[in-house]
């Protein structure tokens, strides 16, 4: 569990820093050993939501958009939120279209990356 959210965090900062206009917010590209436990958890679960989803589509996810993998990834870290925070500020919350491009490339990027990695 702890190197599949490890994997995912990776990902995610090394997406931040790919695609943040600007100089992101030291909260977007916290290491791993500071990042908070509840984000640990949320990561290494959405981590394993998308290795089971691509398993049990038998590698079909590679024929899905780039849009579709990162709607994935977003909704699935939303879930996570609300698990986690009782009143999620509305931006963690956000739906797809109104996430900034930063973030929807982002997700984007994770959900290729768990691809590629089974």
């Amino acid at each position: 569990m702890t190197d599949d959210g490890r994997i995912f965090r990776e990902a995610w900062i090394d997406g931040v820093k790919k695609h943040f206009p600007g100089e992101p917010k030291p909260g977007h590209i916290t290491p791993w050993e500071d990042t908070p436990e509840w984000e640990r958890q949320s990561a290494a679960a959405v981590f394993g939501q998308v290795r089971d989803f691509v398993k049990v589509s038998n590698g079909t996810t590679a024929h899905l958009t780039r849009e579709q993998k990162g709607r994935f990834v977003a909704l699935c870290r939303i879930a996570q939120i609300h698990k986690h925070i009782e009143n999620p500020k509305p931006s963690y919350v956000a739906d797809w279209d109104d996430l900034p491009t930063w973030q929807q490339e982002t997700d984007a990027d994770i959900f290729e990356q768990i691809e590629q990695s089974i």
